[in-house]
């Protein structure tokens, strides 16, 4: 049986965090980042049974691309998901995986390399379409930086990805790793999310956000614990998150997961995991209250730069 509320799943699951918005879909606000099913390359079986656990926890909205493990968790999303679970599957563009590189990744930004990603996305999917692709670009946060023929202009990329939306091989477009000029000179494309490092203690895109708020764009937060790469900061070592978390008996990734869904109204959480305790812990960060004061503490914590560059 499949229910209509907007508060449960086609399944008929509670929806972790309650109902959000994406590309016109009731979505729940905790979702399932998949990027790190990757670690399960060796045990598929393992893979599969862990998103079968996710979407009998609500998580229906699931983050991927082909570039995570070459294309093994597009495969497992392609094994594990049935259309009747109502998963809307987002994914990406604009990198492409390197295995004989320093970083397992270089940039895909040329529209030819779009069109191939999504066209590779689709194959490994199984779809149709993919309900939302993101163009990740390198404007902001950390990570790799375009150089050469890989600076690509915003309006190529808009105008293969506008191509692609009216082919009917993606239904809508969104952004990642941009910054506020960029997503203001989208807008007019159609942009449905948001995809940047942000967290408790990286707040550079808070005008970003209260762009997106008032443009009803979900704003889909990557690295939202901070601490992606050495050097930058956690929200699970910040005192006011270890004291919320003891007084709520919540573990500090739970309380950055809560803060996160009640600072941002459009917020649409994508924590990854490959365990099936961590898949769980997430999906209660959902249902956490902050009262004023806690918001208040967690509020004053300071914001530090993501801006760290791979090359």
């Amino acid at each position: 049986m499949t229910h209509s509320s907007p508060t449960r799943t086609a399944t008929g699951a509670a929806r972790p965090g309650g109902p959000g918005l994406i590309a016109g879909h009731t979505v729940s606000r905790v979702g399932y980042g998949a990027m790190q099913l990757e670690r399960l390359h060796g045990d598929r079986a393992a893979a599969v049974t862990l998103v079968r656990r996710a979407v009998g926890l609500g998580l229906d909205h699931v983050d991927t691309a082909q570039f995570y493990g070459d294309g093994f968790v597009n495969e497992v999303l392609r094994e594990a998901l049935d259309p009747a679970d109502g998963v809307v599957v987002v994914s990406k563009v604009g990198a492409e995986p390197d295995r004989e590189g320093p970083v397992p990744l270089r940039l895909a930004q040329r529209p030819e390399q779009l069109r191939a990603g999504v066209e590779d996305n689709l194959r490994s999917l199984g779809l149709d379409r993919i309900p939302v692709v993101n163009l990740r670009r390198t404007d902001s946060g950390p990570g790799l930086r375009a150089r050469g023929d890989q600076v690509v202009d915003l309006d190529d990329q808009l105008a293969a990805m506008v191509a692609l939306r009216d082919e009917g091989k993606i239904g809508a477009i969104g952004l990642s790793s941009v910054t506020l000029d960029v997503l203001r000179r989208a807008l007019p494309a159609g942009i449905v999310c948001v995809q940047n490092a942000y967290s408790l203690v990286a707040r550079d895109d808070e005008e970003m956000l209260r762009l997106c708020t008032a443009e009803g764009i979900a704003w889909v937060p990557y690295f939202p614990l901070g601490g992606a790469f050495p050097g930058l900061p956690k929200v699970a070592d910040e005192p006011a998150v270890l004291d919320a978390a003891r007084t709520l008996g919540a573990t500090p990734a739970q309380i950055g997961l809560a803060w996160l869904l009640h600072h941002a109204p459009t917020a649409l959480l994508i924590p990854g995991t490959a365990d099936a305790d961590h898949l769980e812990a997430n999906a209660d960060a959902g249902g956490i209250t902050l009262d004023d004061a806690t918001l208040a503490a967690l509020d004053a914590v300071p914001s530090r730069s993501t801006q760290v560059s791979l090359g």
